[in-house]
């Protein structure tokens, strides 16, 4: 995973695993490659004892307090691993985003501290501490220990907030093994320590007029919690600051990391026309003057930002959107409003400047954002969120008020601009007259190819099962690869794909001449993948475990890169879902005393020559430059045997990121590849551009 992040910036993960499990239950392990004789393994279900017959309300468990949230985190943060740990960080930080949202934040300051915790320093008014008239605690404490309180349910704190349930920062403390937090009013600190989300150390006032208002909150994730990791990743947390400081233009950020006082600041004053120009850096504008537009308005309430460019070598559209400074990565009422009225807009302009020779007809919505890149921002005073990870928003109306304001804004901008509604047009129906091109092309490779043939690939070597559930097919790099993969699988569940060269590059290449390549029409058969555009559902594919197994070298994982570009175009869902994986092959293998070790890359060997090799001993070193240097038995012994194997799971963490990525590390343009690479060199080493 470490490999991949510096290249890839954390956009995909390769989620790395020892799997100790067969893919179905009735399957044994084999012992060797080409046994000819398999014995099913027998599974007997014994009905277990009777359940217990007294039930009454002492068997009822209720819950008080922060209990609910050490019980089931999950159900707060997401997950206890990575993810959930640095969702942490991000509830304490939003509600210091609030405080800027509120017109008192100016600054913000996260440090990461040698000993594991995290600190958040913000310059606002400092959470009130006064006595709570219906806790009959200070609000600090209340705050701070009682679910589903705060200043967001419709009193004077705020007017606009991302939270919506009040649990952020009481969450953030029952999952803390120690947390600290003081507070600045009126020349006076007040703080706070809290374990586990009791007090641990009460309330306490002194005289401080040497600081100015605003709170400060350092914890320390709980062990007992998260018992993978309490590790914060600086990049992780730097993408999310730099997307709040484009969000929030003029609000500074600082993130600095202790152990090697590295920090990172964010200031962005073009606001979110900066962030679509930041997004964009990897294409060329299809318009100038300006290469960006920028509206905003408001109504009954509700604040929008619209920010918007088209690009010019660009064929796919970016629409992302934000709900009081929360990205809602499945869209909602806002992003419905904005598609809605762009289709509209630019067809009704389009066909009053005499660019629509036909009346009856329209230009679609997809080519009209084919090559856009736009952000929708809204401000909400009482949001409705679909669950507290807060990824689509609800509210009908917000939808009739971005629609409003977005057509106003287009009519106003392209009666001054009608030179940029023309290349948009120009480009909407290029788009279009693709689209029809590219749709007889699938047509034709319809009647006249394999792809809808259900005679499948011959070069694939199927498995006997039929389940896709229990199947896995391995797509090898060449002849060679792919006969001793053959003669290593296991025949009832273990598929071999070998694909001769380095497949096209999707990402530079149009539809037609994907379906008349070669080796994709066996690629997308063999999956049964279907033609893309159709609706596709997973009850289509043929293996729920796509396993890409390259040679470790240059080439290998060049192929690596072209199959995982392949799939993220063109189905995404298979990523989303969790059906693609990488191998991995060991790099050597040492021999002594009639014994072999493999290990899977240099720090293994190091480690292995270093601490478990009697001093001066004697054995050979191989390096394997192939996985046709390997013999059957080898291959599966420590790459395809579901019980020894180690897998690394394709994931995506951020669609934004990928996407961006993919198109500068894979698209046409030479110059910002080039310095993506300049730019990350001096923290790679060459084993890690691989990715």
């Amino acid at each position: 995973m470490h490999s991949l992040r510096p290249a890839f910036i954390s956009c995909l993960a390769y989620t790395r695993r020892r799997l100790q499990c067969t893919p179905n239950a009735f399957i044994a392990p084999r012992r060797l490659p080409r046994a000819r004789h398999v014995q099913r393994q027998t599974i007997r279900l014994t009905a277990s004892s009777p359940p217990a017959t007294q039930y009454g309300a002492s068997d009822i468990t209720v819950l008080e307090g922060l209990e609910p949230v050490r019980m089931r985190p999950g159900m707060y943060i997401g997950s206890t691993g990575s993810k959930g740990l640095h969702h942490l960080v991000f509830e304490v930080i939003d509600n210091a985003v609030d405080e800027s949202l509120a017109g008192f934040c100016k600054t913000i300051t996260v440090t990461l501290h040698a000993d594991g915790s995290v600190s958040v320093r913000d310059d606002g008014r400092g959470i009130p501490t006064d006595k709570h008239p219906a806790t009959g605690k200070s609000a600090l404490e209340t705050v701070m220990t009682v679910l589903h309180s705060g200043g967001k349910f419709g009193g004077a704190g705020y007017t606009v907030s991302g939270g919506l349930h009040g649990v952020g920062v009481s969450v953030v403390n029952a999952l803390s093994e120690r947390l600290d937090v003081n507070v600045w009013r009126e020349g006076r600190r007040h703080s706070m320590t809290f374990s586990r989300g009791e007090v641990l150390e009460p309330l306490e006032e002194c005289d401080d007029t040497n600081q100015a208002s605003g709170t400060h909150v350092r914890f320390l994730p709980d062990n007992q919690i998260f018992t993978t990791s309490v590790q914060f990743d600086l990049d992780v947390l730097s993408q999310r600051l730099e997307e709040l400081a484009f969000l929030n233009a003029g609000l500074e950020i600082v993130i600095t990391r202790e152990s090697d006082s590295e920090s990172r600041h964010f200031l962005h004053h073009g606001g979110i026309s900066e962030y679509v120009a930041s997004l964009s850096s990897s294409n060329d504008p299809l318009h100038k003057d300006p290469a960006t537009i920028f509206f905003s308005g408001e109504k009954k309430g509700v604040t929008v930002e619209v920010a918007m460019r088209w690009n010019a070598d660009s064929y796919t559209d970016k629409l992302i959107g934000f709900a009081n400074n929360i990205r809602t990565g499945d869209g909602g009422t806002h992003m419905e409003g904005l598609r809605a009225s762009l289709t509209r807009s630019i067809n009704q302009l389009a066909r009053k400047a005499g660019k629509l020779r036909d009346h009856s007809s329209n230009i679609g919505g997809e080519y009209i954002r084919e090559g856009l890149t736009a952000i929708v921002s809204v401000k909400v005073p009482n949001p409705e969120f679909e669950g507290q990870t807060k990824s689509r928003l609800g509210n009908p109306e917000v939808r009739s008020t971005v629609d409003s304001i977005v057509a106003r804004s287009l009519i106003d901008f392209f009666e001054l601009k009608p030179n940029i509604l023309a290349s948009i047009v120009d480009k909407a129906l290029s788009a279009s007259a693709a689209a029809d091109a590219a749709r007889r092309a699938r047509d034709i490779v319809r009647r006249k190819t394999v792809l809808e043939n259900s005679t499948l690939p011959g070069k694939l070597a199927d498995c006997a099962s039929r389940d896709p559930s229990v199947s896995e097919i391995f797509i090898v790099e060449g002849e060679s690869a792919g006969g001793s993969a053959k003669q290593a699988r296991d025949r009832r569940y273990q598929a071999i794909l070998p694909l001769r060269g380095k497949i096209l590059n999707i990402e530079k290449t149009d539809d037609a001449k994907i379906y008349q390549n070669t080796e994709i029409q066996a690629l997308i058969t063999a999956l049964g993948l279907g033609i893309r555009g159709d609706e596709f559902s997973t009850s289509q594919l043929r293996y729920h475990r796509i396993i890409i197994m390259t040679d470790a070298d240059v080439d290998g994982a060049h192929i690596r890169t072209l199959l995982l570009t392949f799939f993220f175009r063109y189905r995404r869902a298979l990523i989303e879902n969790g059906f693609v994986y990488i191998a991995c092959p060991p790099l050597y293998k040492i021999d002594r005393r009639q014994k072999s070790v493999f290990l899977y890359s240099d720090e293994e060997l190091q480690e292995y020559v270093e601490k478990k090799l009697p001093p001066n001993a004697r054995y050979t070193v191989q390096r394997f430059k192939g996985l046709g240097e390997m013999m059957p038995g080898q291959l599966w012994n420590t790459t395809m045997n579901p019980g020894q194997r180690q897998l690394k799971r394709v994931e995506i963490e951020d669609a934004i990121l990928a996407d961006q990525v993919f198109t500068v590390l894979m698209g046409h343009r030479v110059g910002p590849r080039r310095a993506f690479i300049e730019s990350h060199a001096a923290a790679l080493s060459i084993e890690d551009i691989d990715f």
